[in-house]
């Protein structure tokens, strides 16, 4: 791994070092809140958005964003990204692992490995995660999450085309004295956790955090083994623990520099899983009774299961504000995770097919940004972004297959090993300029230079292959945007933007070397209405949005091996559109949020073939030509023109409503229902409901009931109240199944 981002990252801090020894050294004590975003618990108050790397009040900004607080997080029963999907519009969450991907507007990632890209890029503390794996990472002490909807990339780090999360924790408070909280849990299915934080100011210019977080849960699932009986191994009972230190040092008014690490140890047991088949419950087509159908949580297999996730991450944010009021800020960040993930992939009891994968990956980011003063007539941002990522199969990465394929082919078929070190490399800029005070126009632009490699060995079919490729890829990406503040209350604003997502390259899964696939390019028409009313107490936004993809790439199983993604790209243009809403109303002790989105997505001209339609192809009878602008059409051969998007609902809507009611002496009983609908989406885009594609709606009900006496709080809390079981995924013929009921009670205590 190359380590010369950090000295990018050292120079800011030096810069900004250099700043401290000239400023005063009896600084005043800081300000008790971090500046983070929060939808303010105050009616009146504003929402204010950092993604843009400014206190901004979303309310007037030329975005479309979600923002929840960490309060809001905990009533909506928000304890992961999973569970993200039933709180905010047009999110789906495509949950078949450790890689819970995002789609936001039908775009995201369908494959959790670094070999693709996605659309929709996770920040933690304002780094970008890990593309892949360890997505299960748990909510605690969180300050809030911002959620930005369209292509990101001319104000902030790393590109996107389909929007970013942004998870920020609570920092530590310097001049807040010591205060924190703690909150204990226990449920069904013998679910306990704990968690907790506490705020220690050191001295009058240096304070320090620590969060913990533990829980243990039995399984979901009911297993079985070989010949009908108990399956002996690790069966899906969760284990997380994590943990995370900050320390803050504000030497003066000037310069602040803040240091957090996470450690997390994330241990799934597994992700037991059954072939889509089973939970049919007529035969495809028909009303005959499946005489094979079982409930999602009745599963079998004969092989060991395995899913665990350990992670370090630490970053490093340095900020110094000149006399001007410019201000030069760096955030880097040094990233380390190890994952381990074995499954049996026929999902039966008999027969042998299992996937093992057990991979390092290293990631290093760094950026720096040059910003003007606020509430100027121009306003301007110039930032720098590199990041360097490199991904090691610890093991061979190994499939094996059934003994009794019907191919014949080797019990081991296929191991992989290698690296895949990838780098990104970008510089932008965004102006701003007041046309009056109530019309604004903002331009940016990006370069981006990307770059993929891969150092593999295969060993497929008896058949040894080396894989040493590189793809490279630029993009000049741009934004203009204007808003217009038409009264107090009201604000319009309207955007075209592009977005660029990078290409890379497909490993060796058949007997040669794979073609890269080409970057994906976005052009997106946005324009929004947002309002407050009745004093703030009732805040609207509606957006509307229109989106060009050029190359747009998606994931077709490989043609000899199925289980295996290949990405490929649609040649012709693909749109999504559809519009978004979103209401909160605040009056006394009532309160009612909710959100809805109507999205249409439509592929442009493509043809592909469809592995799972036997014979699709062997190593000795390959799959007639299909090429995927041209095709021709045939029985193998499919065109796909016209389909909807994987994971991309027509519809999502969530509603929630709590009363606070008084009790005297200060004390409170608070009732809170939530109600979150995803609509009925395809896994894939042969759409076939004959092979388990559609995934039937959700519909969500959460309800809890808190009663609170000064610092304590008890929560009695239901999720899934219905206990709908449904599949969250399908991926190698398999479903995944969403969370079943759970209930239970939360006890917290704040200081």
């Amino acid at each position: 791994m190359e380590y010369r981002p950090l000295l990018l990252g050292a120079s800011a801090l030096a810069l900004v070092w250099s700043g401290a020894a000239a400023a005063q050294t009896a600084a005043e004590p800081a300000q008790d809140a971090p500046a983070a975003a929060s939808a303010a618990d105050a009616e009146e108050s504003e929402i204010v958005v950092t993604a843009q790397r400014r206190n901004e009040n979303l309310m007037t900004t030329a975005v479309s964003a979600s923002v929840l607080s960490g309060t809001q997080l905990d009533n909506k029963g928000v304890a992961n990204v999973d569970a993200l999907q039933f709180a905010m519009p047009s999110i789906v969450v495509n949950n078949f692992g450790q890689g819970n991907d995002f789609n936001i507007r039908g775009i995201g990632k369908a494959e959790h490995n670094t070999q693709t890209t996605t659309g929709v890029i996770t920040y933690r503390d304002g780094v970008p995660t890990f593309p892949g794996y360890v997505q299960g990472e748990p909510y605690y002490d969180v300050a809030n999450i911002q959620v930005l909807r369209g292509p990101q990339g001319t104000i902030v780090g790393q590109n996107a085309t389909g929007g970013a999360v942004f998870v920020n924790t609570n920092d530590p408070v310097i001049g807040g004295g010591i205060h924190g909280y703690f909150n204990l849990n226990y449920g069904n299915y013998n679910e306990a956790g704990a968690q907790g934080a506490v705020n220690l100011p050191l001295s009058d210019t240096f304070a320090a955090r620590v969060a913990l977080y533990g829980s243990r849960r039995d399984s979901f699932y009911n297993i079985t083994g070989p010949n009908g009986g108990p399956y002996p191994y690790d069966k899906g009972n969760v284990g997380i623990m994590a943990g995370r230190i900050s320390f803050l040092w504000k030497p003066s008014d000037s310069l602040s520099v803040l240091w957090k690490t996470d450690l997390g140890h994330l241990d799934m047991g597994a992700y037991p899983a059954s072939p889509y088949a089973n939970h049919f419950k007529t035969l495809p087509g028909t009303a005959t009774p499946n005489p094979n159908y079982r409930d999602l949580f009745d599963v079998s297999f004969n092989a060991p299961q395995a899913a665990r996730d350990e992670f370090v991450r630490s970053t490093l944010k340095a900020e110094y504000e000149f006399s001007g009021g410019v201000k030069l800020r760096s955030v880097s960040s040094y990233q380390w995770a190890n994952t381990l993930y074995r499954a049996d992939l026929d999902g039966t009891a008999t027969g042998i097919s299992t996937f093992f994968d057990s991979v390092d990956e290293q990631q290093v980011t760094t950026e720096l940004n040059l910003i003007s003063p606020d509430n100027q007539r121009v306003t301007w941002l110039l930032g720098a972004f590199g990041l360097w990522n490199d991904y090691y199969f610890r093991k061979p990465y190994q499939f094996v297959v059934d003994l009794a394929d019907p191919f014949n082919l080797p019990t081991a078929q296929y191991k992989l090993q290698g690296t895949n070190p990838t780098r990104s490399l970008a510089a932008f800029g965004q102006i701003g300029f007041a046309i009056t005070p109530n019309l604004k126009i903002d331009a940016g632009i990006r370069y981006t230079a990307s770059r993929s490699t891969n150092h593999v060995d295969v060993l497929q079919y008896g058949t040894y292959i080396r894989q040493d490729q590189t793809v490279k890829s630029d993009n000049v990406s741009y934004k203009v945007s204007l808003g217009w503040k038409a009264s107090e209350s009201q604000y319009l604003y309207g955007f075209v933007a592009t977005g660029f997502r990078p290409g890379g390259l497909n490993v060796p899964v058949g007997l040669g070397l794979p073609a890269p696939f080409k970057p994906e390019e976005v052009t997106s028409y946005e324009a929004g209405w947002k309002a407050n009313w009745a004093g703030g107490k009732v805040r609207t936004t509606i957006t509307g949005f229109y989106n060009d993809y050029k190359n747009f790439q998606v994931i077709i199983g490989y043609p000899t091996f199925p289980t295996f993604g290949i990405e490929l790209n649609v040649p012709d243009k693909t749109k999504i559109y559809g519009f978004e809403a979103e209401t909160e109303l605040h009056f006394g002790g009532l309160r009612i949020d909710a959100g809805v989105s109507v999205l249409h997505s439509e592929l442009g001209t493509f043809y592909a073939v469809d592995t799972r339609n036997p014979p699709a192809g062997t190593p000795t009878d390959p799959v007639l030509p299909c090429n995927p602008a041209t095709g021709p059409a045939s029985a193998k051969c499919i065109n796909l023109t016209g389909r909807r998007q994987t994971y991309a609902p027509n519809f999502t809507f969530n509603v929630g409503a709590q009363y606070e009611i008084g009790l005297g002496n200060g004390d409170k009983l608070t009732p809170r229902v939530n109600f979150g609908h995803v609509g009925d989406q395809w896994a894939t885009l042969f759409e076939n409901p004959a092979r388990g594609d559609l995934l039937e709606a959700r519909n969500i009900l959460n309800a809890q009931l808190a009663y609170q006496h000064k610092s304590w709080t008890v929560t009695l809390y239901g999720t899934n109240l219905t206990d709908q079981h449904y599949p969250a995924a399908l991926n190698s013929g398999l479903y995944f199944a969403g969370p079943p009921r759970q209930y239970g009670i939360k006890l917290l205590k704040t200081f």
